[in-house]
């Protein structure tokens, strides 16, 4: 039986209301369960994984619930190496990659199955069923994933049990799976390289997600203009709850926490409280991204000016940042390397603030020296996917130290942030934090703005909020 709550306010559970509670259900097993889109990609994934670690079982688990607050959970999202595995959300899962003698792997899926009606357990406990919802059945889970499915609750054992195949399983998701194997830290470090690896191109089905992605993302920024005038009566808060409204409506949920920063909150790289006021003759930097229901996320930032027009001193900024990115965007092509992209934003950048006297140059050694980094503090983007930062455990030389690839998805994302209490700038010049980001995919001849739909210059920005806003 299901351990009870402490501090309940039931002392037991009688014999007779198991037995109530025991009868008297329908048989909601589903049939007319069709395959989904994304399993045969799914399944071309997990061969090549497969043919990186030949004679090796490979354990990727899901990932477990978290507690917040006692009697809740925080929101569930699984590891990103086991949704592009299999195409699965479930928790408490694990995809187990099985060698065979002949080569290759057998693949199965180890997930929950239904809380079974003849006892208590699908009605007692923070994860019972009749508390967290219908669970998929292992026989439905085999319709729509299209591989072979077990109950979980058997695989420490299972693992535990034999222990002469070579094991590899990504650590930190699920402690009762490391605990039921011995492996090596180093060699299972070395899984989890491999599945970033394999995400960095995208398939076509995946293509298609981001598009989804960036598409609902294009309607949320609209959403924000319209609504820009209820943000100067209240605070940014009301940005990120507009954006947020869209994102629930059209996906899953927002890939990152929205960074809606308004004034000097510009200035700050990952601003996400979202409590200051929205002033008009400042700028509003709104960095944002909506997730698909398959967990794919966008990655978008624009800067607006509140009032609807850019100041000179603030025209003068975003001018700069734009030229920035465009540099960038030429940069991104099949066989570039991939930091070629970050070079060319960062010395258009550096140049422009050797330009004004902000840095010493020429602005060559400015460069090489990083000096335009006290004002341009991250890099110029990253890897776009699954993760909002996808791939982050690849290899370097197959990441930051490789070259673009068709089907690649990566942001561009330069700015400049003249922080309030920098005394080496003009007053006016303090305070003011651009950004400009688009989601680009290397294509075959070069690169596609996913997230074209957004203006980018000044003057389109302008134009877009006189006729978007409310």
């Amino acid at each position: 039986m299901a351990k009870g709550r402490k501090n309940g306010l039931y002392d037991g559970i009688s014999e007779e209301l198991s037995a109530l509670m025991r009868t008297g259900w329908a048989d909601t097993e589903r049939h007319d369960l069709e395959p989904d889109a994304q399993a045969p990609y799914a399944a071309r994934r997990r061969e090549a994984l497969s043919a990186r670690f030949p004679g090796e079982r490979l354990v990727v688990p899901s990932g477990r619930l978290k507690v917040r607050s006692n009697d809740d959970t925080y929101p569930f999202r699984p590891y990103t190496g086991y949704v592009h595995m299999t195409g699965d959300q479930a928790r408490e899962c694990a995809l187990v990659l099985e060698p065979r003698a002949e080569g290759g792997h057998d693949a199965v899926l180890y997930t929950l199955p239904r809380d079974g009606r003849d006892t208590d357990e699908f009605w007692i406990g923070y994860t019972a069923e009749l508390w967290m919802g219908r669970r998929r059945s292992l026989a439905e889970s085999e319709r729509v994933l299209g591989l072979p499915c077990r109950d979980v609750r058997t695989l420490a054992a299972d693992l535990a049990a034999d222990t002469e195949v070579p094991t590899r399983v990504v650590r930190g998701l699920d402690p009762a799976l490391e605990s039921a194997v011995t492996t090596d830290e180093d060699r299972d470090d070395e899984l989890e390289e491999v599945l970033s690896d394999l995400r960095l191109v995208k398939d076509a089905w995946e293509l298609a997600e981001m598009r989804k992605a960036v598409d609902s993302t294009v309607r949320g920024f609209d959403d924000a203009i319209r609504e820009l005038s209820k943000a100067i009566a209240t605070s940014e808060r009301w940005i990120e709850g507009t954006f947020y409204r869209r994102a629930r409506l059209e996906g899953n949920h927002v890939g990152y926490g929205t960074i809606a920063a308004a004034g000097e909150h510009a200035t700050i790289m990952h601003w996400t409280s979202n409590d200051g006021p929205v002033r008009p003759g400042e700028l509003l930097l709104l960095d944002a991204g909506v997730e698909t229901h398959s967990l794919y996320t966008a990655d978008v930032t624009r800067t607006l000016p509140i009032s609807g027009t850019f100041t000179e001193v603030q025209r003068k900024v975003y001018d700069a940042v734009y030229e920035a990115q465009q540099a960038g965007f030429d940069a991104v092509k099949p066989g570039a390397a991939y930091r070629d992209f970050h070079v060319a934003s960062q010395r258009h950048l550096a140049e422009k603030l050797v330009e004004w006297g902000f840095i010493e140059g020429p602005a060559e050694r400015a460069y090489e020296l990083g000096l335009q980094r006290r004002f341009t503090m991250a890099g110029t983007g990253h890897m776009l996917g699954l993760d909002v930062h996808d791939c982050a455990h690849a290899r370097n030389e197959e990441y930051v130290d490789g070259v673009l690839e068709p089907g690649m998805v990566l942001t561009v994302e330069p700015g400049l942030y003249f922080q309030p209490d920098d005394l080496t700038v003009p007053e006016e010049w303090r305070g003011i934090g651009v950004r400009i980001e688009d989601d680009l995919v290397v294509t075959a001849d070069g690169h596609e703005n996913l997230s074209a739909g957004l203006p980018r210059t000044a003057d389109e920005v302008e134009a877009w909020m006189a006729r978007t806003a409310g």
